[in-house]
């Protein structure tokens, strides 16, 4: 697995987008993610989306009146791609590095869509850390992951229902970990929805 760690670096991702091989990308918001934002209320949370990529998310979340809405990416052009779709977004709410560093915090809500599943699956530990430093206590994170068998072929790298529920209990209330009755066509049964509240 360190291989991958070495190879998933800026320079894997940018070429990806250069090469436009972003298979990761449906060109829309995912459905399961679409309804969770529909039922939510305060349009004052602050939101975080990590491992942006071209951001469908955060274009539907600006469309619904949120504006304190941040997003990274390790990649420069799908930020630049951000810039060309909402001209008006604030530029300090575009934040280009290593997800890992960010050092900002308080959030009510982080919203994973194929993130999780593009790191090389050593740092998944991390991630969890992370996540729980970043929310606010009871601060939710929420979205997909990948329901298939981990392997060394990847990105994307799978997972299974057993593997999260004990990579997350530690640090976050499981409220929701289920198969998603909405994936697209090509992901349908391979998603798991979930809601994982900050302890």
């Amino acid at each position: 697995m360190d291989t991958w760690m070495m190879k998933l670096n800026k320079e894997f991702w940018e070429q990806k987008y250069e090469n436009g091989e972003m298979g990761w990308d449906i060109g829309y918001i995912s459905s399961p993610l679409k309804e969770y934002i529909d039922q939510l209320i305060d349009k004052s949370l602050k939101i975080l989306i990590p491992g942006a990529g071209n951001a469908h998310e955060l274009l539907y979340l600006v469309e619904k009146g949120f504006s304190n809405v941040f997003v990274i990416d390790i990649a420069r052009q799908p930020l630049e791609n951000i810039k060309k779709r909402i001209p008006n977004f604030p530029e300090h709410q575009l934040l280009e590095g290593n997800f890992f560093d960010l050092a900002l915090n308080n959030f009510d809500l982080i919203l994973e869509q194929t993130f999780f599943c593009a790191l090389d699956p050593s740092l998944r530990k991390d991630y969890v850390t992370k996540m729980k430093q970043l929310l606010k206590p009871y601060g939710k994170l929420t979205g997909l992951l990948f329901n298939f068998p981990l392997t060394d072929s990847g990105p994307p790298f799978g997972g299974s229902l057993g593997e999260y529920m004990s990579l997350f209990k530690e640090h976050f209330k499981i409220k929701t970990l289920e198969t998603a009755y909405n994936s697209i066509k090509p992901r349908a049964d391979k998603e798991l929805f979930f809601i994982f509240e900050s302890k």
